[in-house]
């Protein structure tokens, strides 16, 4: 990669896969397909668990952490996951 050109998340090597495939309808990510994926959604519910857990009592204060969290995923979902556009069936 060249100095002064921006790295294109959704650009990925020939021999990397997608660790999230785009939906077939709608906009955005579906289920993971791989290893990768899967430990990424687990961290993420395990955290997601243990906010609702310790912060289930303070209301605003988990409602940015659910802000921080959903924020994370989606970042990684862009980094690691197909081009999203929107779709329906085979487009």
């Amino acid at each position: 990669m060249g100095a002064g050109r921006l790295h294109n998340f959704n650009e990925m090597r020939p021999n990397e896969k997608y660790w999230f495939p785009a939906k077939r309808y709608g906009w955005g990510w579906g289920l993971p397909v791989c290893r990768q994926g899967w430990v990424v959604m687990g961290v993420w519910f395990a955290l997601l668990m243990a906010g609702a857990l310790s912060l289930g009592g303070h209301m605003v204060i988990f409602a940015f952490y659910l802000l921080l969290l959903g924020i994370a995923l989606t970042i990684v979902c862009f980094i690691k996951g197909e081009k999203p556009r929107w779709r329906w069936g085979k487009d």
